[in-house]
């Protein structure tokens, strides 16, 4: 599903496919949080937002382009998998949290009837700069309380997958998250202690350097 940490992980599966001619990660999102100066709606999107690609829809190995997630909902079933970027982690349960600016709940809601109706399988890519104290079905109450202003908060059932868990998958080597934080561009920015054989570190290393050499986004 369309999102900012989505463009990537989409970017390269089309890419592995060999569909990736015509994808760009601009303008792939719904709801996308900006410094205060941008012009937004009341649900988050980019006041002058326009051209919205679609959501990466792969069907039998073929990118179903401009199609969205509400297009193929209703025809998931046991074996598929979604993904959907997540606002809020939880680190000690393994438990992630989307904001809603939908009065409908938006594509969470759509995903939710495949999820716990067909058990279609949910993966939750979310960076640890997400990562808050407290206990999410707490702050949803409050957030979710009649009489509360912003974005609604919806804890979601999924398969948490983060930086860490990437860096283990690709390479093997273990990370921890020790500090966080910077200026001049570095701001949101985390470090990471590695552990690992002296190929796993070198594998892990080399895959860092790769991932900080990105672009900054681009709306």
């Amino acid at each position: 599903m369309a999102g900012t940490t989505n463009g990537y992980v989409a970017e390269e599966i089309l890419r592995e496919i060999g569909q990736a001619g015509g994808f760009s990660r601009k303008r792939f999102f719904r709801g996308i949080i900006l410094p205060a100066w941008h012009k937004t709606t009341d649900d988050g999107r980019l006041a002058d937002q326009c051209g919205f690609p679609g959501d990466v829809i792969i069907s039998n190995g073929v990118w179903q382009r401009g199609k969205t997630i509400f297009d193929v909902v209703d025809d998931l079933k046991e074996g598929d998998v979604i993904l959907k970027g997540a606002n809020a982690l939880d680190l000690r349960r393994g438990q992630a949290a989307i904001l809603v600016g939908h009065p409908r709940g938006g594509t969470t809601s759509a995903i939710l009837q495949a999820v716990a109706g067909r058990r279609v399988r949910l993966i939750l890519p979310v960076g640890l700069e997400k990562w808050i104290t407290g206990d999410l079905n707490q702050l949803a109450m409050k957030l979710n309380a009649p009489g509360a202003e912003g974005p609604r908060f919806l804890p979601i059932p999924g398969q948490v997958f983060r930086k860490v868990d990437a860096i283990r998958l690709l390479t093997g080597a273990d990370a921890n998250l020790i500090a966080a934080g910077g200026v001049r561009g570095a701001e949101g920015s985390i470090w990471l202690a590695l552990q690992g054989s002296n190929r796993e570190e070198d594998a892990a290393e080399e895959l860092l350097r790769l991932v900080s050499e990105e672009p900054g986004f681009e709306l």
